[in-house]
């Protein structure tokens, strides 16, 4: 069932139309739709245009377009041989009908974003994929595994080790507060069973967390996303328990912070500040100018990888100054680049 964004049922809305409206022929409400549909294209729809592709008179549209008004959507329509109907942005956004290659598009940019979190939209995108996966036709689901798998593949060069399913799975039973049977390889690369109930998914870093009650422990704990497979809900319903921390993010990551090494880095880097800042984005740290054509960036990070690959990817020359840590990284990995481009 489509939904518009108030919770409202829209196709129950206009099925009350034809209820208590004289006049309305049996397949009004699919015409509605059908009508909903070609005006979420930006374009200027001409009504002739719309009444011979829907198979009506001209009048017919424009009394579906006052019916389309009446429902709340922001029809405007301008006079003109170049005029017409358009929708228009309004207080609350109106359900969106997809063809199939849409729908595909978009719930492989969903599983794609699932997969590497970005800052300020991780949970809303697995929110939005599990809303989508929900009524995503069986004949499309093969097509956007298939595309999200090698998406996935080629942005990060290797199999994907977290399958956003799974993310779909272990949000769902948060937000239902269902019990959880899943397989988790613990650090040590043991598997166990654990039965849990979930909390909260998190992504903090570049890695999704599950902050959960285990059963079997008695206790609070956080899980690794990329560490649990086959997650199964068990369909058992429980009462919400009272979490350790309100801030379910800021509890993962001051947890996470206090059992990790965290590596201090100062650099002079050969590029202009705003330049570092823009390609680093929120890892930027603090960056001081030191001319127009070099800064100083001071941060910090729980692994030499992570703080190696920022240094790299930005395409500057730069010097280390802290930690030595990362000197001696980035020494042993120049020494391996070397080695494998050969004699030059």
């Amino acid at each position: 069932m489509l939904m518009r964004s108030d919770g409202r049922d829209y196709v129950g809305q206009f099925s009350s139309y034809m209820d208590v409206h004289d006049g309305f022929v049996s397949d009004t409400s699919a015409r509605l739709l059908q009508l909903l549909s070609m005006l979420q294209t930006p374009r200027d729809w001409p009504g002739s245009e719309l009444a011979e592709r829907l198979g009506v008179s001209p009048r017919t549209i424009r009394r579906d377009i006052d019916r389309l008004r009446e429902l709340g959507y922001p029809v405007q329509g301008t006079m003109g041989p170049v005029g017409g109907y358009r929708l228009a942005a309004g207080k609350a956004m109106p359900p969106l009908l997809l063809d199939d290659d849409e729908a595909v598009a978009i719930a492989v940019g969903l599983r794609t974003a699932a997969s590497h979190p970005v800052e300020g939209i991780e949970e809303a995108s697995v929110r939005a994929l599990a809303k989508l996966e929900q009524v995503l036709p069986s004949r499309l689901r093969h097509r956007v595994g298939a595309l999200g798998a090698a998406t996935v593949s080629m942005l990060t060069g290797s199999e994907p080790n977290l399958d956003p399913q799974d993310l779909v799975v272990l949000a769902g039973a948060a937000a239902n507060r269902e019990r959880l049977r899943f397989s988790y390889r613990a650090g040590d690369g043991t598997p166990t069973r654990r039965l849990a109930e979930p909390y909260r998914l998190v992504a903090a870093g570049r890695r999704w967390y599950l902050l959960a009650y285990d059963n079997d422990r008695d206790d609070w704990r956080i899980f690794r996303a990329d560490r649990i497979s086959e997650p199964r809900a068990t369909g058992v319903r429980v009462p919400p328990r009272v979490p350790p921390e309100q801030d379910a993010a800021a509890f993962i990551t001051s947890k996470l912070y206090s059992l990790a090494p965290t590596y201090e880095v100062v650099a002079t880097l050969g590029l202009p500040a705003e330049q570092v800042r823009q390609r680093l984005g929120a890892a930027a740290g603090e960056v001081e100018v030191i001319d127009q054509h070099s800064c100083r960036l001071r941060g910090s990070a729980d692994t030499l990888e992570w703080l190696a690959s920022r240094l790299l990817m930005l395409g500057c020359e730069f010097d280390v100054h802290e930690p030595p840590e990362l000197v001696e990284y980035l020494r042993a990995l120049g020494g391996r680049a070397t080695r494998a481009a050969g004699d030059v």
